[in-house]
């Protein structure tokens, strides 16, 4: 007979890998909380281009959002909101 426990280990490893390598796609889909206008946003190529266009209505240089300081997230958010 064989034991449980490797298949519960090998069954833990997939649990914590398999999100992992779902979310490394092609895609980079991600949910980011805007804390100042208290909602979620899908981070996906739709959402890029609207970040993308803020970019350069601004005359910045491309950084990745999460990288942003919090004003400038701020004005993200202020600004994404309206020019839904």
């Amino acid at each position: 007979m064989h034991s449980v426990k490797p298949c519960l280990g090998a069954a833990l490893l997939l649990a914590v890998a398999l999100p992992l390598t779902n979310t490394s796609c092609a895609g980079h889909v991600y949910r980011v909380y805007d804390p100042y206008h208290n909602d979620y946003h899908a981070w996906d190529d739709h959402e890029a281009v609207y970040y993308n266009r803020w970019l350069d209505e601004n005359h910045r240089e491309h950084r990745d959002y999460r990288k942003l300081n919090k004003e400038d997230q701020k004005r993200y958010w202020d600004w994404r909101h309206s020019h839904q």
